[in-house]
């Protein structure tokens, strides 16, 4: 375990950041306002699965807040590590929400839009019913199921999709390595959803908890719970990888591709079934929160300067 000392304010918040070395919790990191003092617990020293460890630890530090970034994430392998998914995703989520209810801190989960079977027209509100279809969707909904069953009122699961940014294997950078070095590429045009920059996760997520001390401005209620939240905006994959090919070399960046092909999920083929829509309905985080939602192109330009 680590500790960052950002701040020299007594009154901070201490926050116990787990899975710290992820995509996501390095923009945690970079994006914590100076009143948290941010504790790191990840890989090899740190087993969120182990569930004295994480009692021990987490009693030792006394922590306002558990940020949980911790995560199986290979979808397709999930399918054939289902056992390992689900003590990853869904029963070491409730050992963090079993420390919170010991240490009295407010749980941030991080979920995903897998937990919905895709058949939805419309975006999803954070009352639709789940229906997970692959193994990685129904690990990730017992862990939302595991932070319910525990009692712990003090918590937000955040439900995010298509999630990239810097340091982690993500569709942009995977898309920027082929569009340097392939002059044709084919990608899946009948999946919509909203790209998320980490950046802007990690922003919404210290949002919330500003909001965690007292009542919503807005609604006036009880500010835990449920939210939804990706970029504003939707798209295909393939119109994502146009976009990503554009903006890429508009910024000055290498790109050799010259053809980009719309293909069906049916002429790409993957062990775990996704959701054909993963569309989000952020109200709820808006109205909660006042604070505005950037547009997926817009976080994209961002992203692309800065790398």
């Amino acid at each position: 375990m680590q500790t960052d000392h950002r701040s020299p304010i007594t009154d901070h918040r201490k926050l116990a950041l787990i899975g710290s070395n992820g995509m996501l919790a390095k923009m945690v990191r970079d994006r914590a306002p100076q009143n948290y003092r941010l504790n790191f617990y990840d890989l090899p020293e740190f087993d969120v699965t182990d569930r004295d460890q994480v009692l021990q630890e987490m009693e030792h530090l006394q922590p306002d807040i558990i940020v949980n970034c911790a995560a199986y994430t290979n979808v397709d392998g999930a399918e054939k590590e289902r056992e390992l998914a689900m003590k990853v995703n869904g029963t070491a989520v409730g050992l963090l929400a079993e420390a919170a209810v010991r240490t009295d801190a407010t749980l941030v989960h991080i979920s995903t839009d897998y937990v919905f079977d895709g058949t939805r027209i419309d975006p999803y509100k954070e009352t639709d019913s789940t229906n997970p279809t692959s193994v990685y969707g129904q690990s990730k909904l017992l862990g939302e199921q595991s932070v319910m069953a525990s009692g712990l009122t003090k918590h937000f699961i955040v439900r995010t999709s298509w999630l990239y940014g810097p340091g982690g294997s993500n569709f942009v950078e995977t898309i920027m390595r082929l569009a340097a070095t392939r002059e044709d590429l084919r990608i899946i045009d009948d999946q919509i959803g909203s790209p998320t920059y980490t950046a802007d996760l990690a922003d919404a997520i210290f949002n919330l908890l500003s909001l965690s001390d007292h009542r919503s401005p807005v609604t006036d209620h009880d500010p835990y719970g449920i939210y939804h939240f990706s970029n504003e905006g939707h798209c295909s994959w393939y119109e994502f990888a146009c976009a990503i090919v554009e903006e890429a070399r508009a910024s000055g960046l290498e790109c050799k591709v010259s053809a980009i092909h719309p293909i069906c999920t049916d002429e790409y083929p993957l062990p775990a079934q996704r959701p054909a829509n993963s569309v989000f309905d952020k109200t709820k985080y808006k109205a909660t929160t006042g604070a505005a939602v950037p547009d997926w192109r817009e976080s994209l330009f961002r992203y692309l300067s800065a790398r």
